[in-house]
């Protein structure tokens, strides 16, 4: 589904947005960046690189952002744009999955997700590899998309997500089940207190929780203890 979209799927992303989504992962950046020491950082379902190429701008020297998706279309798409940017020295991306994530324990700084954990099939295996490839200190950011828990706000949702975005999405893109899939996965998604408490079950420390455009969007936040619990 998402190579069949990949072409598109930024210009729609941004439309369907409001173009809110780039201040959303502009915040979300200050949480991952440290500005005084280089850092390898971890993009997981990357799709077209947006996020990397946010954080590659923002980053120290020596830094460096690789990306992994399992959807070949949308990395296609991503080495494009990361060539065209002039950002290809600092970014890299393979074809891979979040639930087996192929590199060593302890092999980054930071990991970072912009609106696909509602997409892995084994949410909670992928937090442990996440844990796992994270340095002692390292730090998950988690964007997603939500239900505003506002009532009159939670009726707007359903009219402009659940109707007006698959309508305008399948016109646009030519694939409607694509564009009915996207805001499905949102209403699925477990709740903020239900996922703060999976991120602290697969080991996370100081987990938080912040919630962005009266909850559309929400930024969760994970760090891997610098050593382990005593027993």
């Amino acid at each position: 589904m998402f190579d069949g979209i990949a072409p598109g799927y930024d210009r729609l992303n941004h439309l369907m947005s409001l173009g809110v989504d780039r201040c959303w992962r502009r915040r979300a950046v200050r949480g991952i960046v440290s500005p005084d020491r280089p850092q390898q950082i971890l993009d997981l379902a990357c799709g077209t690189g947006d996020f990397s190429c946010e954080i590659a701008r923002r980053m120290p020297p020596q830094s460096h952002v690789t990306g992994l998706d399992l959807s070949e279309g949308m990395l296609a798409v991503m080495r494009d744009k990361v060539e065209k940017a002039g950002l290809a020295e600092r970014i890299s991306c393979r074809q891979g999955d979040a639930e087996a994530i192929p590199w060593p324990d302890g092999s980054f700084d930071r990991v970072c997700i912009a609106f696909g954990i509602r997409n892995f099939e084994h949410r909670e295996q992928a937090l442990r590899e996440i844990l796992r490839v994270l340095r002692p200190g390292g730090r998950l950011v988690i964007l997603e998309l939500s239900v505003p828990e506002n009532r009159v706000l939670h009726k707007c949702y359903d009219l402009y997500f659940m109707h007006f975005m698959p309508w305008i999405g399948g016109m646009l893109s030519g694939d409607k089940a694509a564009y009915r899939y996207l805001p499905a996965s949102v209403q699925r998604f477990p709740g903020r207190m239900a996922w703060t408490g999976t991120m602290r079950r697969c080991g996370f420390a100081q987990v938080r929780h912040q919630a962005l455009t009266a909850g559309l969007c929400r930024m969760y936040v994970g760090e891997k203890p610098v050593s382990e619990p005593s027993m």
